[in-house]
């Protein structure tokens, strides 16, 4: 017989509702981005062969921006195991959180930078030090 995998209908139909792009942290930081006149893809595989995506994509620089939210990537100033299904979810939060630092380190090493915020970051400065960043990285490799 299946199992279901959440503790609950309601934490069920939560999760469901949660989004994997276009949170609201993403967005505030894309406004604030574009707004300073950098112009990115949204939702991009930096590797086509790598089955990852990247919350902002600046290919000409090379750069890879990851916006992580604070329950499901393990965040050490909010996340809090909760208190049901304590295997299921400390198993998936610590993949999750294997699963980003492979991530960074295949894209290292392939020569991208590699920049990753929390989602309860101020916005206005994730994006001043995305452009900062991105803009240094042009001046390098002149794209």
């Amino acid at each position: 017989m299946y199992e279901p995998w959440a503790s609950s209908d309601a934490a069920r139909k939560t999760m469901q509702g949660n989004r994997g792009r276009d949170t609201k942290a993403e967005l505030a930081v894309r406004r604030l981005v574009h707004g300073a006149g950098l112009r990115y893809r949204v939702g991009a595989r930096p590797e086509p062969d790598l089955r990852r995506t990247a919350d902002l994509l600046f290919t000409r620089a090379r750069v890879a921006v990851f916006i992580d939210g604070c329950y499901w990537h393990g965040c050490p100033e909010h996340f809090t195991l909760p208190a049901t299904n304590l295997d299921y979810w400390s198993t998936k939060i610590g993949r999750n959180q294997a699963r980003d630092l492979e991530t960074t380190t295949l894209l290292e090493g392939l020569g991208w930078l590699v920049l990753r915020f929390w989602e309860h970051e101020p916005p206005a400065a994730v994006a001043a030090s995305i452009a900062k960043r991105v803009r240094e990285r042009r001046a390098l490799c002149g794209a």
